[in-house]
């Protein structure tokens, strides 16, 4: 008998078997012998154990009389349907059981020893509830559904877990107060229905054991496990984080319920109709692996691996299934198939298409290392998931598309998240009124009255590096073929080699001088041309075999030139622009926090950003120009700190670059237009292209009367027009200076005049290069090369 009491309970439980030893009194009175006899005998027997009238609180008792028991019992347990009804006595919702059937004996010894019967997700909080809810439906007739399904979960001999669906019959108990119980009015009653969780609540109703539950009640189960099986899995595929799909195992346990196989495991790959390929989703890489991709990410649907065995399951949408996989290897003409799955230890598989409106999604692998596990027969278990599997699919494949809707419009187009809301208003009313008999004219997008903000951060003397690496490569390169041509073998093409040498030797010289616009692809062009078809074609010793070898191996693929210094060129580039433009994005995060704003930002040598703030971008909240104030700081502290990342950089580059930064301060607010040509945002009107003129030549600028420019390494040079925007901006530096992030020194100057534009001020300031000013840790090249790649 297993018993197992929950903590509290507002009933004294007492087995009784009172209402079936009533009935025999009553068939002893009868006119039929058999029948009369039988129960005087029984009640002679029970006479002699009067707790089994009266009740029984100690459980030893059951133990003792367990033949009287199941004698007691003999009409509701007939001995015929002992092997096939899972059946006991039990107390409902407590783990009171005994008087199994011959069935159940034989399901809890399959489970083994360290196996104990307890309902599903059933805690103390639902055992105190649902009694109480015992309550009032037998005593106080309140009509109350309070009975959701209950299952045990119980292992079968080889592991594989069943679920059974269990019922209670109450017929035989009675439910009594006692002086401890508590008179309930309907207003309690609905106070109780309406408050399910506060436990407090309902002890104080019913007070643990005021009341006394007497008799015993009889547990039925019938195999429910592939029902419950799906039902699980359908609670799972609905849940918003696929994620934890297949945590613990989930989804090949359900399977091996439904399928009943210990060994069965599952996997699952995406069809790509665009590409017609399979791939594995890399969503779910370490959670749902494939058995047919294996060990790739990909493979083309329609390639020798697959063959005509998957015919059925591309064209027709039929499942592909394989019982025994070293005879398919002996049968079948793709031998290469079956040996694949053999090296996995696969005996038996099926390959199910998840389809919908005709169209493949995907396909479900189920395996086993049995051979017959899975065929053909048990294969049409299927049928009962994949509708679900289906619209879970259906769903990651939609929320995939919104995804790459999303990283599309955040990566590769100008619509930023502040200005979405107008561009989706405008798509809307296309939408709502598209009329097909005339052509819809969408209307402009124009935000009007916002100031704006630039500000830079740029390699100090890109195209002059850019320009010497490429010479420095060059000249190795012209090199290498020169010490080439000095070791080949004197031949009938002496003479042509010679000529070759001097126009060699010819260009090199002329890397001495300033690199010309088409030197670079003049030489390339000469080399592919003149110098690649001799080395080619021209017999060698040895030695210069083994120098054309290395020559060769030296050259970039993409270009067929070397690429040795131009590279270090291009990573430390690539690396300052993404580390500083990180910097400024995740800045920007917190800057939208300030006021929601338009922002942009560029990559060229160096990273530019352009920010609009005003009331027509975000007219939902009131604007202050304390606002532009905030974010004119939130620029400056940002610049500061990108800063400080570029000179933690410097000694980890392969290429030693410096920046310098800017930002052009201009207070007249202006209108910005979406130009639907360019897809992108761009100042409006004759005036405000003042704005757009200073911003693209103010950093070649240089400090009026002199040759040196307005910008200088590790400085910040601010440019202004109006003294109200240089008193703004001293309190900036001021303040930032109390915080040791700027250098006590000011230098202010006044601009060169430009094309159009005069009266132009700065103001120029260093950062304080200070290890302590920055969180970001030492780092070696080989780590920045593998964040860039």
């Amino acid at each position: 008998m297993d018993i197992q009491f929950f903590k509290e309970s507002p009933f004294t439980t007492i087995i009784s078997f009172h209402k079936l030893i009533e009935s025999f009194e009553e068939i002893a009175l009868s006119d039929v012998d058999y029948r009369s006899n039988y129960a005087k005998a029984i009640l002679k027997q029970i006479e002699l154990i009067p707790e089994l009238r009266t009740g029984i609180q100690d459980y030893s008792v059951i133990k003792e009389n367990e033949g009287l028991i199941k004698n007691i019992l003999a009409d509701l347990f007939p001995t015929a349907l002992t092997q096939n009804e899972i059946k006991a006595v039990t107390i409902p919702f407590q783990n009171i059981s005994f008087n199994y059937t011959e069935r159940f004996k034989k399901i809890l010894k399959n489970a083994g020893d360290e196996f104990y019967m307890e309902i599903r997700d059933f805690d103390d909080h639902q055992f105190y509830v649902n009694n109480c809810c015992l309550i009032l439906a037998y005593y106080y007739n309140y009509n109350i559904d309070f009975n959701k399904p209950f299952f045990y979960d119980i292992p079968d001999e080889e592991g594989v877990e069943k679920h059974y669906r269990i019922l209670y019959n109450a017929d035989f108990m009675e439910i009594t107060p006692t002086e401890k119980s508590v008179e309930l009015t309907q207003q309690d009653i609905d106070q109780l229905i309406d408050n399910y969780n506060d436990i407090e609540l309902w002890k104080s109703k019913f007070p643990p054991g005021s009341w006394i539950l007497k008799g015993f009640g009889i547990v039925s189960l019938f195999d429910a496990t592939t029902e419950s099986a799906i039902s699980t899995l359908k609670s799972n595929l609905l849940k918003p984080n696929t994620k934890s799909l297949d945590s613990d195992n989930i989804l090949e346990n359900i399977f091996r319920s439904i399928f009943k196989i210990p060994s069965l495991k599952v996997g699952f790959i995406i069809y790509n109709p665009e590409e017609e390929k399979f791939i594995r989703p890399i969503k779910f890489d370490k959670q749902i692996t494939s058995f047919l991709l294996h060990t790739d990410q990909e493979v083309d649907c329609k390639n020798a691996f697959f063959g005509c065995s998957f015919e059925n399951l591309l064209d027709k949408n039929e499942p592909f299934v394989i019982s025994n996989v070293k005879k398919f290897i002996e049968e079948s003409t793709n031998k290469h198939l079956g040996e694949h799955l053999l090296r996995q230890g696969i005996q038996s598989c099926v390959f199910a298409p998840v389809t919908k409106d005709g169209h493949l999604l995907g396909v479900i692998e189920l395996v086993s290392e049995n051979a017959r596990d899975l065929n053909s027969v048990n294969a049409t278990k299927l049928e009962l998931v994949l509708p679900y599997l289906t619209d879970t699919i259906d769903r990651y494949n939609t929320d995939m598309q919104h995804q790459i809707e999303a990283i599309i419009q955040r990566e590769y187009t100008t619509i930023h998240p502040s200005v979405y809301w107008k561009f989706r208003k405008e798509s809307q009313n296309y939408f709502q009124n598209i009329n097909h008999t005339k052509d819809y004219i969408f209307k402009e997008i124009v935000f009007k009255n916002v100031f704006p903000l630039y500000g830079q951060i740029d390699i100090k003397g890109s195209s002059e590096h850019r320009n010497e690496t490429v010479k420095i490569d060059l000249k190795s390169q012209l090199s290498a073929l020169l010490e080439i041509f000095d070791n080949q073998e004197a031949n009938s093409n002496l003479v042509l080699l010679e000529q070759r040498k001097f126009e060699l030797e010819s260009l090199r010289s002329e890397l001495d001088f300033p690199l010309k616009a088409d030197t670079e692809q003049h030489i390339q062009r000469y080399i592919e041309e003149e110098i690649h078809p001799i080395l080619k074609n021209t017999k060698s010793n040895p030695k210069s075999e083994k120098l054309e070898k290395l020559y060769f191996e030296t050259l970039d693929e993409k270009t067929g030139m070397f690429y040795q210094e131009r590279k270090k060129f291009d990573n430390a580039m690539s690396i300052i622009n993404k580390r500083l433009a990180t910097v400024l994005d995740k800045k920007q995060v917190e800057a939208q926090q300030i006021y929601p704003h338009y922002y942009e930002r560029f990559k060229t040598d160096g990273v530019e950003h352009n920010l609009y703030i005003g009331a027509s971008i975000s007219p939902t909240k009131p604007f202050d120009i304390m606002y532009l104030h905030n974010l004119r700081l939130w620029q400056l502290q940002t610049l500061c700190e990108m800063e400080l990342e570029h000179h933690q950089l410097k000694e980890s580059l392969p290429y030693e670059l410096d920046v310098t930064s800017l930002i052009l301060v201009f207070s007249s607010p202006l209108s910005i237009r979406f130009r639907m040509d360019e897809k992108r945002f761009d100042v409006d009107g004759t005036y405000n292209a003042r704005y757009e003129v200073v911003k693209k030549r103010i950093d070649k600028s240089h400090i009026k009367g002199t040759s040196e420019r307005i910008t200088e390494k590790e400085k910040i040079t601010i440019v202004y027009s109006q003294n109200s925007e240089e008193a703004e901006y001293l309190k900036y530096i001021k303040y930032l200076q109390h915080k040791k992030i700027l250098e006590p020194a000011i230098e202010q100057f006044e601009v060169e005049d430009l094309q159009g534009v005069s009266g132009l001020r700065a103001i120029r300031v260093k950062v304080i290069n200070n290890t302590s000013n920055s969180a970001v840790k030492k780092i070696t090249y080989q780590d920045l090369l593998d964040e860039l790649n």
